[in-house]
């Protein structure tokens, strides 16, 4: 059993993975983690995989206030253990291997599968070898430093139970830390697996240079041969090749930088260069995160998701943060009252009141709004009905003053007041007048009256 975690718009890049797969090991069962929405109209298929497992179908405790905690890449790596979990308890599941998409499969890894019939858990290394160079230790091994010992485009397990016992701890873990936050030492699902060899028994690392080859150990690999005759490592036929960073150019930068004058590296990223220039004409390439928006079709600010999440009083008064069914709601929170409670953090005021203090109509004004990024560490939330695990000691990293409006008055006074005659009355009148005089603690202390 082989899966991969993306969201719909990686879905170009899965279909590389799947048919390198279905080439070198047609007894696969390919299986893609769908870390996003899943449109009534998306047909899978005639794509070269099996089934899909949704974020929706996962049993993952306050799931839609989870979900919005994370950025894309947060949640596409924050579901890998569930769904490794969730394979491991079905019948006849032998093996689960783990691979990001970007990675192309060149030769069969029997030996792989080989190690995995007497060891619980397989591991790569970002590197197996140290580096030589000043600047290929800073490129590579200071980077393992800060992002994990262990590349987590791969992982492997065996169906036992301390595999599955592994399942369920790294679940728990990034069910509450799954962020990106390097100063903190967290990075998505993969600094936690620096762990592993310590907390579990059968953790073998696979240290063969022709498995998860990639621009980081580049610098003590020699990659030989082409597409049509065939890449080899060191002598060793090439597993699999992470083409990590990819898009951006930051791939072809930095293999070029550690593999100068490489005919075989330059041969491998321009035949996957020649493999991926369609990708952007694919509209599936375009399609947008269904958990990037609020149901109104506004973008989530990153802010907006670490904030909520800092905030346990939001949390309970509002328990579905896309929602935008009533004035209530996260989005109008973070917009007028972010900036009374955290002015550090959101800004000052939201455009259309911007507009109006400056007397011009919104149209004439260009909307160009700047934010503040908010630091990643944040009050670990208690969600309900947690995953078992022991929670630790809470700390208000981001505090509210609590000379503020309580949120329980606040909101019952506001929710009064929409349900009263004055708002009827008031709403095309001077409530804006009362905001633009005054400001949002101005405007509060209006409504109080009714």
């Amino acid at each position: 059993m082989v899966y991969t975690s993306a969201a719909l718009n990686y879905l170009p890049k899965v279909r590389k993975l799947f048919a390198s797969l279905r080439k070198h090991h047609p007894e696969f069962e390919l299986v893609l983690a769908l870390a996003d929405r899943l449109p009534e109209s998306m047909d899978f298929s005639k794509e070269p995989l099996d089934r899909v497992i949704t974020v929706e179908q996962l049993e993952i405790p306050d799931r839609t206030r989870w979900i919005y905690f994370h950025t894309l890449v947060e949640l596409a790596t924050a579901i890998k253990p569930f769904v490794m979990g969730s394979l491991l308890r079905e019948a006849d599941v032998g093996r689960v291997i783990y691979l990001d998409p970007d990675i192309v499969l060149f030769s069969r890894i029997d030996d792989i599968l080989k190690v995995l019939d007497s060891a619980n858990i397989a591991l790569t290394p970002h590197q197996t070898e140290p580096d030589t160079t000043q600047a290929a230790i800073e490129d590579n091994e200071i980077c393992s430093l800060k992002h994990g010992i262990y590349n987590l485009g791969f992982i492997a397990v065996s169906n036992s139970s301390e595999s599955r016992r592994f399942a369920q701890w790294w679940s728990d873990r990034v069910y509450h830390y799954c962020v990106a936050d390097i100063p903190n030492g967290l990075f998505t699902d993969q600094r936690w697996i620096d762990f592993a060899p310590v907390f579990f028994e059968g953790v073998h690392i696979l240290k063969s240079p022709r498995f998860n080859v990639a621009t980081w150990n580049l610098t003590t690999r020699k990659l030989s041969g082409d597409h049509e005759q065939g890449y080899k490592v060191n002598g060793e036929p090439l597993g699999f090749y992470h083409f990590t960073g990819f898009d951006s150019g930051a791939h072809r930068l930095m293999a070029t930088k550690n593999a100068p004058e490489n005919d075989a590296v330059t041969s491998l990223v321009d035949w996957y260069t020649e493999q991926t220039k369609f990708d952007d004409l694919d509209p599936i390439s375009h399609q947008t995160w269904g958990y990037a928006n609020y149901d109104d079709g506004s973008p989530i600010p990153l802010q907006h998701r670490r904030y909520y999440r800092s905030r346990s009083d939001l949390r309970e008064a509002m328990t579905d943060p896309f929602a935008m069914v009533d004035d209530l709601n996260v989005q109008n929170w973070m917009i007028y009252q972010g900036p009374v409670e955290r002015p550090d953090l959101f800004e000052a005021l939201p455009p259309e009141v911007l507009e109006m203090e400056a007397g011009v109509e919104p149209a004439e004004v260009e909307e160009v709004h700047e934010v503040i990024e908010l630091q990643e560490v944040v009050e670990v939330p208690e969600l309900a009905e947690a995953p078992e695990v022991e929670e630790a000691a809470a700390v208000d990293i981001v505090p509210h003053d609590p000379s503020n409006v309580g949120l329980k008055r606040m909101f019952g006074a506001v929710g009064k007041f929409f349900q009263s005659s004055a708002y009827r009355q008031e709403i095309s009148g001077n409530l804006w007048a009362v905001l633009r005089e005054k400001g949002p603690l101005g405007l509060l202390s209006y409504i109080f009256k009714f």
